[in-house]
């Protein structure tokens, strides 16, 4: 028998054949995440017994060919290399059914399929050859993949532990999972319809051969045409509302009256707040300005009703649609019950007790019905209250006043052309009538967060507010020179927040990949979460109630030179914005975002830039680095929070 081979060679060779993640599957008592399956299969498994791949039985082969182990070749490397060459024969794995069953339950397609494994007139030497296409496409792709950026995208393929590239080439293409940040799987197939025909792994076939032919990996037409393309119809979101919402089982009357025996002062000293959503169960500006409401609230020893859509809505409701609501009660959810139901129960809780001091405050009527609204609130012998915004949902369905979700519009009037070609115009008549029946009904103080916000909303709509008033979320409060950084370091250019386009996320992005390599520029991203493939440092920041701090903190020790906050919307006001400067940076941004502009020119904390060519040349030309902090040499400063509705309350108490 010939010379068995050096490991190194067996590796190559078994590589071409090995099923990595049927290996990882059915070897489930190793930690295979950390340990390459070819490694281990040629170094230790097979002399466990353990099998490469569905089609080849490691113990069976040992059985037929006792000499083969007895030499100390690697069974599957003397199949591949010298017994197929000498008709000898292979017997599937024994575990080879009850995987490829498995992944059929998960609706996953392995390498193998059952049905080509038992096959009469399938050979085992015609597996290995697609084993050995297998492994050219799989050392073809790995050049170009990036693992970073699959499980970053993929949380379900991270969470399962396979390989992202095995799972990329088995069912990812498939499903239109990219590879890379510069290739597109959907635009691939949508521009190359020969390839989708052949059914061609299209990363694969870029890789191969079509670079070459002058083939491109992604549609290049901006950011803005990829949210156009994506932007599905209101009519559409609001239909699938529709049907989530009857899906919806209310609880009774009874029950929540019952529940609302438990309130801490019995309803008579009441606060009752409306907004889109749970904010004990969801993050974001809104959700933080309840929670710090919500707190003042049971700081001075009141009950808190707070009211929400069950199941979140694109538009407010007209009464009688189909919707329910969730209601909490001192933070803890009481259920979900129809409008009526909680107007009910609410009438017949606050009439048993003599009523003290009560409130309302509408933060969102996105989800609500006007009407049903009102009932609620009169519910509790209530007709005065506030309405907040915190957005523009009172103007247009397109509540960021984002034309088409992509360019400001400063909600011109209803019958304007730029209202024909938004997919809001149709819904924005609807928005304007249940908002003026609101106005209507009851008598609204409007809080507005920032000066240019009430201007905008009063120049473009007129209701029949009772008064209004401007409250700031928050306000800088000196604290302490910042310490001092080198002169020479590299500008730190950071993203605070969410990576989403509307808050300015791929500006940043073409900003990073641009000006990679650049020495000049470090880039940073802090925020819950971040898009993997980009040449940044990514640290996890989540401000919650209580963790107010965490994202003023982090710029901070992080010694942040520039904040990029450019939104496509206007901001009604903007935390990242004043905790930016809090923690010392300074804030870029441009002409069109509301407050944020308003804030940086009074302040003189950063620079409000012409457009974005401007921003591209602020960087080109290393003006930016007259932003560093060793030449501002900046303050430090704490936040002092709005409690929102109470600081009204209190005003007048």
């Amino acid at each position: 028998m010939a010379a068995r081979a050096p490991v190194s060679e067996v590796h190559r060779a078994i590589a071409t054949a090995l099923d990595g993640a049927f290996y990882r599957a059915v070897n489930p008592d190793l930690d295979l995440v950390a340990v390459d399956p070819i490694h281990h299969y040629a170094a230790i498994g097979w002399r466990e017994g353990r099998d490469p791949a569905p089609w080849f039985s490691t113990q069976s082969y040992v059985a037929a060919y006792p000499e083969v182990a007895k030499a100390g070749w690697n069974p599957l490397h003397h199949y591949l290399t010298v017994g197929r060459s000498e008709g000898r024969d292979v017997v599937r794995s024994e575990r080879a059914e009850d995987y490829l069953l498995r992944q059929a339950r998960r609706g996953r397609e392995p390498a193998w399929s059952f049905e080509a494994l038992i096959a009469a007139d399938q050979s085992a030497a015609d597996l290995a050859d697609a084993s050995e296409a297998r492994l050219c496409d799989r050392t073809l792709a790995a050049r170009e993949f990036d693992a970073a950026f699959y499980l970053a995208g993929n949380a379900d393929v991270a969470k399962s532990g396979l390989d992202p590239l095995d799972h990329f080439l088995e069912v990812g293409w498939r499903e239109a999972r990219d590879p890379n940040a510069r290739f597109s799987v959907k635009d691939y197939l949508e521009t190359y319809p020969d390839i989708a025909a052949d059914d061609i792994n299209p990363f694969v076939h870029f890789l191969e051969v079509g670079r070459a032919e002058g083939r491109v990996g992604r549609t290049e037409l901006g950011f803005r045409y990829e949210i156009i393309k994506r932007l599905v119809p209101l009519e559409a979101r609001v239909a699938a509302a529709t049907r989530a919402a009857a899906g919806v089982q209310p609880g009774t009357m009874a029950v929540l009256a019952k529940a609302l025996t438990g309130a801490r002062t019995g309803l008579a000293d009441l606060h009752i707040t409306f907004s889109h959503d749970d904010y004990t169960a969801n993050t974001g500006g809104v959700q933080l300005c309840l929670q710090r409401e919500g707190a003042r609230i049971a700081a001075l020893g009141r009950d808190h009703l707070h009211v929400f859509p069950a199941r979140p809505w694109p538009v407010v409701r007209t009464k009688g649609q189909a919707g329910h609501l969730g209601v909490l009660l001192n933070g803890k959810p009481l259920g979900v019950f129809a409008p009526g139901t909680v107007a009910g129960a609410l009438r017949k809780a606050a009439a048993a007790v003599a009523p003290g001091r009560r409130s309302f405050a509408i933060h969102s009527l996105l989800g609500h019905a006007a009407d049903e609204t009102a009932d609620i609130v009169a519910a509790a012998g209530l007709g005065a209250g506030f309405f907040w915004l915190h957005d523009f949902a009172s103007l247009c369905a397109g509540f960021h006043l984002l034309r088409n979700d992509v360019e400001d519009c400063a909600a011109p009037p209803p019958e304007s052309p730029a209202c024909g070609i938004c997919v809001y115009g149709p819904w924005r008549a609807r928005h304007l009538a249940e908002h003026a029946r609101l106005f209507e009904r009851l008598a609204l103080t409007v809080v507005s967060p920032s000066q240019p916000t009430l201007d905008l909303w009063k120049a473009s709509w007129s209701y029949p507010a009772a008064s209004e008033v401007i409250l700031p979320h928050a306000v800088l409060v000196d604290r302490e020179p910042a310490p001092a950084t080198p002169a020479g370091r590299p500008l730190r250019l950071a993203f605070a927040g969410m990576p989403a386009a509307h808050k300015g996320w791929e500006l940043f992005r073409e900003l990073v990949t641009k000006h990679d390599g650049d020495p000049r520029y470090q880039f940073l991203h802090l925020g819950g979460r971040t898009p993997g493939g980009l040449p940044l440092a990514f640290h996890k920041v989540v401000v919650t109630g209580t963790r107010p701090r965490a994202m003023q903190d982090a710029i901070e020790r992080l010694e942040i030179d520039a904040v990029l906050i450019w939104p496509l919307c206007r901001e009604t006001f903007s935390f990242t914005a004043f905790e930016a400067v809090a923690g010392g940076a300074a804030v870029i941004t441009g002409p069109d975002s509301g407050n944020v502009a308003a804030f940086v020119e009074s302040s003189g904390h950063g620079r409000v830039l012409a457009d974005e060519a401007a921003l591209a040349a602020l960087l080109d030309t290393g003006e930016i680095v007259e932003l560093a902090r060793a030449r501002r040499k900046p303050w430090l400063y704490d936040l002092a929070f709005s409690g929102l509705t109470v600081d009204l309350l209190e005003s007048v108490a």
